[in-house]
């Protein structure tokens, strides 16, 4: 399934605004003009990691894009690890560099992306949107922890202080800049409060034990002045996916006002919340960094370093007078068999793509970006370009749209990826002289909802769909293959479906991402005609 590229007139509600780091000029413009293009606004462009860290302290951008390599003494990563410590803003990094060590400096930054070059505009768009959600959740799981009532820390296996929130703060004395990287030890000072003696601190009974464990009563704290507050804690291991104990987390609060019997309980039920949200941080962080690096650095990197060649390749020949030379049969050869290599590398590139795509719909991390559609306008834009290669290969293609259809609030990009996807197949599989056509109406549905207020306790939900129909003629597909071809890698046994090419993911990336849409897809075939029908809500759901 060929790609389909951004629309330049889609913005989000919000403009995302970007700063560029690229010493080399020439890519730096190119990256810059992609980025416009997706609806991206690019506020300026650096080409040192000084001018970075300047500029992104005085343009407070929403995001960077960060070449590791740079001009000067300090690289790509040093800038972003200082403007996330002290901005907090992310930064994904673009560089032509997979080398093993360059990785893992990279990583140890915790980057929100990282893109090899040459850089593939659908890349660049699923790495930004990406970028953006992950950060969007970190900050909102941030917002939720330092808005709780009770201290958090967080620490890792050394017992380095990795999170304090602002009660914590309040609490200990200590400062979160001050405290970061520090011994638990030095922050959270415990003692008996009848012996004045030093107790244990529970995190290292549940680091030991690998479990939870609750403070003992009768425990003071000691803040940073020496003043000590009567406090009770649970402290919980943390785990990775894998099972693995990463850290601990400490949940405590000032207990003067309250029986430690009933903090007990309250602190249990925090420290579980707590444990889950970062639990499933982590595991979209482990999504990201596992599936997508893997994917797309060896998968996709090399096919795209053999695109490239290729590119090289014709551009020597074509200098030498080899691909235009009057002598017709090698230059012939030599440049029929460019082109197979090109396509060839063009369709696995495509392959790679669309598992990436539905492994992150499987993830349920598919970057969605709601916005208002008119069908009536926007569809037959999209049919323009179908229209004239139906045209080329005598098929007619007919649009039947009503002019007051209400508006489709869903996403954009994956709309035209449908669409494009059944327009590009009609097109394929339809013989000369036969017909296309796609009709566009609103139906309506009615579901039962239980009323316990209403006198015969079912009330009637009428829910409202957009129905697109897509149908061409002079193609049946048998019964028995008609439930079979939304499959991965499933083709039609004896049609002539293996000379049109393709991957053989197409049909099964389209209904997935019509199902996340929250949508239903079908395929009907009789006489003479094959309809796909596609069916969405007009709004989408939470």
């Amino acid at each position: 399934m060929k790609t389909i590229g951004i629309p330049s007139n889609l913005h989000t509600k919000e403009t995302v605004r970007i700063l560029v780091v690229e010493d080399e000029y020439i890519l730096a413009i190119n990256l810059q003009e992609t980025l416009e293009s997706l609806g991206y606004t690019v506020l300026d462009i650096a080409d040192t990691a000084q001018g970075a860290i300047a500029k992104a302290s005085e343009l407070s951008p929403n995001l960077i894009l960060m070449d590791i390599r740079l001009r000067g003494e300090m690289d790509g990563i040093q800038a972003a690890e200082q403007i996330w410590d002290n901005l907090q803003i992310p930064a994904i990094y673009v560089t032509g560099h997979s080398d093993k060590s360059t990785v893992e400096r990279a990583t140890l930054t915790s980057p929100f992306g990282y893109i090899l070059k040459p850089i593939k505009e659908q890349e660049l768009y699923v790495a930004i949107q990406t970028a953006l959600n992950r950060y969007d959740r970190e900050q909102f799981l941030s917002s939720i922890l330092q808005g709780m009532g009770d201290g958090v820390i967080v620490v890792d296996l050394q017992l380095s202080i990795k999170y304090l929130n602002q009660v914590a703060e309040a609490l200990t004395g200590w400062r979160w800049n001050e405290a970061k990287g520090r011994m638990l030890t030095d922050v959270f000072k415990l003692i008996d409060e009848q012996t004045q003696i030093p107790t244990q601190n529970s995190i290292i009974a549940a680091l030991q034990q690998e479990t939870t464990i609750y403070l003992g009563s009768r425990i003071l704290l000691v803040a940073r002045d020496g003043t000590t507050i009567p406090v009770a804690d649970s402290a919980t291991p943390l785990r990775n996916n894998s099972g693995v104990i990463t850290g601990a987390v400490l949940v405590f609060r000032d207990d003067t006002q309250r029986r430690l019997n009933e903090e007990r309980n309250i602190a249990t039920e925090r420290a579980q919340q707590l444990e889950i949200q970062v639990a499933e941080l982590q595991r979209l962080n482990h999504l990201k960094e596992d599936f997508l690096a893997t994917i797309s650095h060896e998968m996709r990197t090399p096919l795209s370093n053999i695109k490239m060649a290729i590119s090289t390749l014709e551009n020597l020949l074509d200098r030498q007078g080899i691909l235009n030379s009057s002598t017709p049969s090698p230059s012939e050869s030599v440049a029929r068999y460019l082109t197979i290599l090109r396509e060839q590398c063009e369709q696995e590139l495509d392959l790679v793509d669309n598992l990436l795509y539905m492994r992150m719909i499987d993830a349920d991390v598919y970057p969605l970006e709601l916005t208002s559609i008119q069908l009536q306008t926007w569809l037959p834009h999209v049919a323009e370009y179908f229209e004239e290669r139906a045209g080329v290969r005598q098929q007619t293609l007919q649009l039947s749209i009503p002019p007051n259809l209400p508006p489709l609030i869903t996403d954009l990009a994956s709309l035209t990826e449908i669409v494009s996807e059944l327009l590009n197949n009609a097109c394929k599989f339809t013989p000369p002289d036969e017909q296309i056509r796609v009709n566009v109406w609103v139906i309506n549905t009615t579901k039962s909802l239980i009323n316990k207020d209403a006198e015969s306790g079912v009330l009637d939900n009428i829910q409202s769909y957009l129905q697109i129909t897509i149908s061409n003629s002079g193609v049946i597909i048998p019964n028995k293959e008609q439930s079979r071809i939304f499959e991965p890698f499933y083709r039609i046994p004896q049609s002539d479906r293996w000379q049109h090419g393709g991957t053989g993911l197409g049909l099964a990336l389209l209904k997935k991402l019509v199902e996340y849409l929250q949508g239903t897809i079908e395929v009907t075939s009789s006489q003479g005609w094959t309809t796909f029908t596609v069916q969405l809500p007009l709004s989408l759901s939470e």
